[in-house]
C-alpha cells in the first residue's frame, strides 16, 4: 500500500511537471511561471519584466460567423462579427482554422486573440477600394496611406499565435525593379494588367502609382484633393500588420509573409513580445522590411526568423523634426536567438532614429547572405541619440558588403547600391552642430565570427559629430577588403582579427 501510494504521489508530481514544461509557450498559467523572464535578467541595463498577456477562457470560431475558407468568398464581415462579438463579451480566442481565408482589412480589438491553426492561410485582398486612407506615420513622418491589412491602435492584451500564415499579397502593391529578378520574372511582372514601365527597368502596378512617385519625398506624397488621393492609393501601399500605441502585445509561431510595404510595424507600443515567428518577403520586395520597432519600450524579440527584400530586425524612431516632436525613443529592447537570411541588414538602427535609440541588447543571433551584418545608419536632419546599445554573439556568413557598417550619410539606397553607383560623400567638411545633428554613442561589440564579407567594417561618422566610444572585443572576420574608419572618436579595439582573402 505504501508503495502504490508512492508511485500515486511520483505520478502527481509527474504530471504537474509535464504541465508546466508543456504549457502553450507564452501563456500564463498556475503551474507555470513567466517563461520569457530570463530574457530580461543580468541585462547590461535596466529593464521590467515583460510577460505574454493572458485572455479569458473563452473561443469563437470564424466559421460560426459565415466565414468560408475557399480563397474566394471575401470575409471581411465575419471577422469584423467574430471579433465584436468577442470584445463585447470581454474577449478571448478567435479560432480561424484551416482553409484561405481571403478577407480585406481585419482591426482587432483589446482582449483578442486571433489564433490560426495549422492549414490556416488569412489571405489579404489586393482590391485598394477596400482599403480607406488614413491618417498615420509611414517611414517616421506623418502622412496618409491605405490603413494596413491587419491593424489594432490604442489596444491592450493582444495577440496573433498559432501555425498558420497571414499573407499581404504585396504583389498587387509594389513596384518591381528589372535588375532585382530573372528574367522569367520580370516578364510575369511586366505582364501584370493594370501596371506601367515607367522605364526600360523599372515597373509600377498603376499609372497612379507613376503619378504619385513624381512628386514624392522619400515614398512620402502630397496631394491637393480627395480624388488626387485616391488616384493615388497603389503608391500609399501600407505596412502590413500595425500596431500603433498598443500595450501587452504577443506575436508568436505565425508566418507573416509577401507584405505591400513593410511587413510587422508595432509603432509607440509597450511590453511586446515576438517569439518564433518567421516573416518574409521576396528578396525583390521595394520597403519590404521584415520588422520595424518604431518608439516602443520594453520589448522582447526571440526565436524568430526574418527573410526580407529590406532590413531583417529594425529599431527606429522617428524621422527629422516629426520624428523628435514625438520624442518617443525605442528602449529596453532583447533580440535574442533569431535568424535573418536575405535582406539589406541582419540588425538594423535607422536611419529614422529621430526620438532615440538606447537600451538594446541584440545576441545569439545568426545573420546568413544579408547585404550587411550589423548596420547603423542616418544623417543629418535627423537629429536623436543612439546609445548603450550591446551586441554579443553573432555568427554571419556570406555578407554581401560590410560586416559592420556606421553610414552617417544615409540616403535611401543599401549599402549595395551605394557602392554600385561609386556615392563619395563629403565627409569633410563640418557642419554647424544643432538639434538636427545625430549622435551615435556607447556602442558595445564583442565576440562576432564573419566568415565572408565585402569589407570587414566601415565607420563614417560626421566631421562635426564623430561615431563615440565603440568597443570592438574578439570579432573575427574575412573578408575582400580590411575596415575603414573616418571621423570617430574612442573606438577601442581587442582581439579583434581581420582576414583579408
Amino acid at each position: 500500500m505504501k508503495k502504490l501510494i508512492s508511485l500515486l504521489l511520483l505520478g502527481v508530481t509527474l504530471s504537474a511537471s509535464a504541465q508546466k514544461h508543456n504549457c502553450e509557450h507564452g501563456k500564463a498559467c498556475a503551474n507555470c511561471e513567466n517563461p520569457y523572464k530570463h530574457y530580461t535578467q543580468q541585462l547590461p541595463f535596466q529593464m521590467p519584466e515583460v510577460s505574454a498577456p493572458t485572455f479569458p477562457d473563452r473561443q469563437v470560431n470564424l466559421k460560426d460567423f459565415g466565414a468560408v475558407g475557399d480563397g474566394i468568398t471575401l470575409n471581411t464581415d465575419a471577422f469584423a462579427k467574430a471579433i465584436d462579438q468577442l470584445s463585447r463579451q470581454g474577449g478571448g480566442r478567435l479560432l480561424v482554422p484551416a482553409g484561405v481565408w481571403f478577407t480585406g482589412p481585419i482591426e482587432l480589438k483589446s482582449n483578442i486573440n486571433l489564433h490560426l491553426e495549422v492549414g490556416a492561410v488569412i489571405l489579404f485582398s489586393g482590391d485598394e477600394n477596400l482599403y480607406k486612407i488614413i491618417k498615420t506615420s509611414f517611414e517616421g513622418l506623418d502622412t496618409r496611406r491605405c490603413q494596413s491589412p491587419l491593424t489594432a491602435n490604442g489596444c491592450e492584451n493582444i495577440a496573433i499565435t498559432g501555425r498558420g500564415v497571414i499573407d499581404g499579397n504585396g504583389q498587387y502593391w509594389r513596384p518591381v525593379k528589372k535588375a532585382k529578378v530573372t528574367a522569367a520574372q520580370w516578364k510575369e511582372v511586366c505582364d501584370r494588367p493594370g501596371g506601367v514601365k515607367v522605364r526600360d527597368d523599372y515597373w509600377v502596378p498603376s499609372q497612379g502609382y507613376a503619378d504619385a512617385e513624381k512628386n514624392a519625398d522619400m515614398n512620402v506624397v502630397k496631394a491637393n484633393s480627395e480624388a488626387e488621393w485616391n488616384s493615388y492609393k497603389r503608391f500609399l501601399r501600407p505596412v502590413m500588420i500595425s500596431l500603433v500605441g498598443c500595450k501587452n502585445v504577443l506575436l508568436q509561431g505565425v508566418i507573416f509573409q509577401n507584405s505591400p510595404a513593410w511587413n510587422i510595424h508595432p509603432l509607440m507600443c509597450e511590453n511586446v513580445i515576438i517569439d518564433n515567428v518567421l516573416a518574409r518577403n521576396p528578396s525583390y520586395a521595394q520597403n519590404g522590411d521584415a520588422l520595424d520597432l518604431e518608439s516602443c519600450k520594453n520589448a522582447l524579440i526571440v526565436n524568430s526568423k526574418f527573410d526580407a527584400g529590406d532590413d531583417g530586425i529594425c529599431i527606429k524612431s522617428g524621422k527629422d523634426k516629426d520624428g523628435r516632436l514625438r520624442g518617443k525613443p525605442c528602449e529596453n529592447v532583447v533580440v535574442d536567438g533569431c535568424t535573418v537570411f536575405a535582406g539589406h541588414g541582419g540588425f538594423v538602427v535607422g536611419s529614422e532614429m529621430s526620438g532615440g535609440v538606447r537600451n538594446i541588447l541584440v545576441k545569439s543571433c545568426q545573420f546568413l547572405g544579408t547585404d550587411v551584418g550589423l548596420r547603423f545608419k542616418s544623417t543629418r536632419g535627423r537629429g536623436g541619440i543612439v546609445e548603450n546599445i550591446f551586441i554579443r554573439n553573432i555568427s554571419m556568413t556570406d555578407i554581401k558588403t560590410d560586416a559592420i557598417t556606421f553610414n552617417m550619410y544615409y540616403g535611401g539606397k543599401s549599402v549595395a547600391e551605394m557602392l554600385a553607383d561609386g556615392d563619395n560623400p563629403d565627409n569633410t567638411t563640418k557642419m554647424p552642430v544643432t538639434e538636427e545633428t545625430p549622435i551615435f554613442r556607447n556602442i558595445d561589440i564583442q565576440d562576432i565570427v564573419c566568415n565572408g564579407a565585402g569589407r570587414a567594417m566601415e565607420f563614417n561618422g560626421l566631421p562635426e559629430m564623430p561615431i563615440r566610444n565603440i568597443n570592438l572585443k574578439n570579432i573575427v572576420i574575412k573578408a575582400k577588403k580590411d575596415a575603414e574608419f573616418t571621423n570617430y572618436e574612442n573606438v577601442t579595439k581587442e582581439n579583434v582579427n581581420i582576414t583579408i582573402e
